[in-house]
This record gives structure tokens, C-alpha cells and sequence, in this order.
């Protein structure tokens, strides 16, 4: 197993991932890839995979800003969290969630935080063991991709 930062020819194997996640509508190569070069606008928003055997098996978007408050300390976001289903309970997930908690220590960052879906039970026991507080209240706004509210 290898974890490593994924480049632009691991796009089509990450979206696969992400649409097997919930189901979610898979995005055509061309628009990942449009996507993918404005995510490399930020400053840090880095993709990392997990790979075993030339094959793609779990992904996680690290994005790490500047922040005004706690003295400038800045924060770590983690996003787009997915394992495949058959490599899932192998201990994957907690290997990368690791390496990425790792990741924004080495940033200095005092926080890193996540969201999951209220019906993600099992998502959420699995963050809690890896040291993972449910922290205060999250709310959210939803738009469709137009920017519309849903």
C-alpha cells in the first residue's frame, strides 16, 4: 500500500471512488480535469491516494487555509473522504485519515475538522475512534451547481 499525492492521470479513478460514494453523479474527464487545475490555484488543496497494486482505492482532499483568528493559527479541512467498498474495515481508511492528520501537524495547524452526513453512522464511529470530536453544530445551505438553493 502507498499513499502519495495524486496527480492529474489518477482523476478518472478518484471521481470513479466518489461515485460509488452515496451514489454520487459522476463528472465527465473533461470538467475533473478543469476542476482539478483550478484546485491547484489554492495555495494548499492537495489530493492524496491510497494505492495498492497500480490501483486507486481510497482518496482524501486536505485544504489548508490561513486563518485571521486563534493568533493566525491556521486549520486543515478534510473533504471527499472515500475508501472503496471492498477495502473498507481493512483499516485503509484509518491509515489515511493518519497520514492526513500527520499532514496538517506538519502544516501547524491547530484544528483539522470534516463533515459527514447525519445518516453516515458508521462514518462517524469510525472518525471518533481516530480521535475525532463532534464539535459544536454545523449548518449548511445547499445550491445546486448553478448556485441556486436546493
Amino acid at each position: 500500500m502507498l499513499i502519495r499525492q495524486a496527480t492529474e492521470l489518477d482523476l478518472s479513478s478518484i471521481t470513479d471512488l466518489l461515485q460509488a460514494m452515496d451514489g454520487e453523479e459522476r463528472i465527465d474527464d473533461g470538467e475533473a480535469l478543469t476542476i482539478w487545475r483550478k484546485m491547484k490555484e489554492y495555495p494548499y488543496y492537495k489530493v492524496f491516494v491510497v494505492e495498492d497494486s497500480n490501483r486507486i482505492i481510497a482518496a482524501c482532499s486536505l485544504i489548508i487555509l490561513e486563518n485571521l483568528g486563534h493568533r493566525g493559527a491556521k486549520l486543515a479541512l478534510a473533504e471527499s473522504v472515500i475508501v472503496s467498498e471492498n477495502y473498507r474495515g481493512s483499516g485503509i481508511g484509518s491509515m489515511l485519515m493518519h497520514f492526513i492528520m500527520d499532514e496538517a501537524k506538519e502544516e501547524n495547524c491547530y484544528k483539522l475538522m470534516l463533515s459527514s452526513n447525519n445518516k453516515r453512522v458508521q462514518a462517524h464511529e469510525f472518525y471518533q475512534k481516530l480521535g475525532f470530536q463532534q464539535h459544536g453544530i454545523s449548518f449548511v445551505v445547499e445550491f445546486n451547481r448553478h448556485g441556486e438553493r436546493n
